[in-house]
């Protein structure tokens, strides 16, 4: 299935969509939040992805990370103000809505998708309610499986809503490296017949660019100004050096996908024929000779009769002199 998406085409052979996870990397300052952009722009991303939420929709006032929700929040404005600073920059704009009243914030100020967090693949409501909203539904499968997966995309698909992305993720920050499973992503892939791309929660820069070899056809990749910021996901998240060489490698990747069919290649056609064979007169051959398994040879270059022929010209006779190490071809024989 292919949809458009940031003005993209993704899946289907088509280039691989890069997105920079800006999250809750701005510590909650709107001029951070700017540089995270600028920076994201410069660096290859095609879109750069926040978070939209108020800290007591979000988690109990209880919960040990309440406040720091709280300090990571931006109002309705700055949200209006980051859209727009992303649109002067060239640069998509989106976030992922917790709350209802996040999903009429981010339709209100235009963004071209909704991103559904992996903690609320199973808020059915949630999912519905953004899915109503017409956009392109990118949904992270952190946690999940393959039947909380249907469930979610069964709920997009009741409002009519059939533009969707699924993202293998796993929920750990960092994910060790053998509970990664990138084969998810084709395993996906085959049963769900829609987009697959990856949420990268690691450090390992490695592990974007294999999901991307195997398949994945959006990377979305955490992003920090720098690993020594205060805060949760900075050092699990890639500076813009690091992100800017993996944008780099992505695209030489896609460029070594080539198009999918066995054929020679510009780069191989002198090879074709310094490397193959051809046969070959192993001595000088008068004319009218018969032409015996003795007097001919298979050697380089492929500039004459090529070997699955030989048989077929073994007894035939030269119609004109060929002289030793001279390729043999079909005008020479009769």
């Amino acid at each position: 299935m292919k949809i458009k998406i940031f003005n993209k085409w993704i899946g289907n052979k088509s280039s691989t969509i890069i997105v920079a996870e800006a999250g809750l990397n701005h510590n909650g300052s709107i001029k951070i939040a700017k540089k995270l952009i600028q920076k994201a722009k410069s660096c290859g991303a095609d879109a750069v992805k926040f978070q939209t939420f108020k800290a007591r929709d979000l988690t109990s006032t209880k919960s040990k990370f309440y406040k720091v929700f709280q300090k990571l929040e931006f109002d309705n404005n700055e949200f209006a103000e980051l859209s727009d600073y992303s649109k002067s920059q060239g640069i998509f704009f989106f976030s992922t809505p917790f709350s209802f009243e996040a999903v009429d914030l981010l339709n209100k100020i235009k963004v071209p998708a909704f991103k559904i967090a992996s903690g609320d693949l199973t808020n059915i409501s949630l999912i519905k309610y953004a899915a109503m909203k017409r956009k392109p539904m990118i949904l992270s499968t952190g946690m999940s499986n393959i039947e909380e997966i249907k469930a979610a995309l069964d709920t997009v698909y009741s409002v009519g809503n059939k533009k969707i992305v699924l993202m293998h993720s796993i929920s750990a920050y960092p994910p060790p490296i053998n509970e990664v499973n990138l084969k998810a992503i084709q395993k996906m892939k085959e049963i769900f017949k829609v987009p697959i791309g990856f949420s990268d929660n690691g450090s390992d820069m490695l592990v974007p660019l294999i999901s991307c070899s195997i398949g994945a056809e959006m990377i979305e990749k955490h992003f920090t100004l720098s690993h020594k910021m205060t805060g949760p996901d900075h050092k699990a998240s890639a500076n813009p050096l690091q992100f800017k060489e993996m944008v780099k490698k992505i695209r030489i990747i896609e460029k070594m996908f080539g198009d999918g069919e066995k054929h020679c290649q510009k780069s191989e056609l002198d090879n074709r024929i310094n490397a193959r064979r051809s046969l070959t007169a192993n001595i000088n051959i008068e004319k009218g000779s018969i032409l015996t398994k003795e007097i001919v040879g298979l050697k380089r270059p492929a500039t004459g009769i090529e070997p699955k022929f030989f048989e077929r010209v073994i007894g035939r006779r030269a119609i004109h002199s060929i002289e030793a190490e001279q390729s043999i071809n079909w005008k020479d024989i009769e």
